[in-house]
């Protein structure tokens, strides 16, 4: 059982005080963990912050507050903003709520973009300006523990509107969002990754334990899929030693910009089955 997942925000916007000084905001959002999950049915809560009470003390208390108000408590909480983590572990630790670092902030960052273009400049006191450190690290790839290498893969599509069954299929480890709240079509082709591996159900099971983002292509220094993870991590999970390889991991990244940046990882012990020891839907974040 999942339990119930948060993504929280808690940095300055663009809208200052009578003083002239930043105004602070926590923003908390559900994660959506079910493919057919649409916003209007997920908790959110809001909160302004005077500048001159950001500590992890306020946080604390906000978070105290939207938990009151929620319909169940996080059993975890994740942030994407590497200049906040202290804050915002320490705030989430004394409440013995576990906080991490992820790029796995699909929901949050979309409504965080949306309050950015609609909400804030509604306000008197808004001051147009950049929000800064959104921007992700990523580390050099690192290959995959040796014991839990694929023996093969391959890249394929599925039409949006089938992951409307996602909740029937037989899954060993994995986690959805809703497709509702990103805006394809039913018709729409949705890229993906299939690892087989002899090990499938353990490299599901240490997937599982990461904060899986998103694939990409890279080219240098050799080309290969990347899964992004965590914070800043990064995996290669498909080398592409050819030019056939090499075309189908652009055809990928083609593939994925005209489906929103939507895709997903899939684990499978062979083409034949039926069930999947892992299934995670992605998206790859820009600002």
């Amino acid at each position: 059982m999942k339990g119930t997942i948060w993504e929280l925000d808690f940095y300055s916007r663009p809208l200052r005080d009578d003083e002239g000084k930043k105004v602070w905001e926590v923003i908390i959002c559900e994660t959506p963990l079910d493919v057919r999950d649409r916003a209007e049915s997920l908790f959110r809560y809001t909160q302004f912050c005077p500048s001159n009470t950001v500590n992890s003390g306020w946080l604390q208390g906000a978070i105290k507050d939207a938990i009151a108000q929620a319909p169940a408590p996080p059993t975890r909480i994740r942030f994407f903003r590497r200049p906040m983590a202290n804050m915002i572990t320490k705030a989430a630790q004394e409440l013995a709520i576990p906080a991490a670092a992820s790029r796995r902030t699909y929901t949050l960052v979309q409504w965080l973009r949306e309050r950015m273009e609609k909400v804030y400049p509604t306000y008197p006191n808004y001051q147009e300006s950049a929000n800064p450190s959104v921007q992700f690290m990523t580390g050099e790839p690192k290959p995959l523990p040796d014991a839990l290498q694929g023996d093969r893969w391959a890249i394929v599509s599925l039409e949006a509107g089938a992951f409307e069954e996602m909740p029937e299929w037989d899954i060993d480890f994995g986690e959805a969002f809703g497709l509702p709240m990103v805006g394809l079509s039913p018709e729409d082709r949705v890229p993906g990754l299939i690892i087989f591996s002899s090990r499938a159900t353990p490299l599901a099971a240490w997937m599982s334990g990461l904060e899986l983002a998103s694939l990409r292509l890279v080219e240098q220094p050799r080309p290969c899929l990347v899964l992004d993870t965590g914070e800043s991590e990064s995996w290669i999970v498909a080398n592409l030693p050819d030019a056939n390889t090499q075309a189908e991991g652009r055809e990928f990244e083609t593939a994925k910009k005209a489906a929103k940046n939507v895709h997903f990882l899939a684990i499978q012990s062979d083409p034949n089955s039926e069930a999947f020891a892992g299934f995670w839907m992605l998206q790859q974040l820009e600002f």
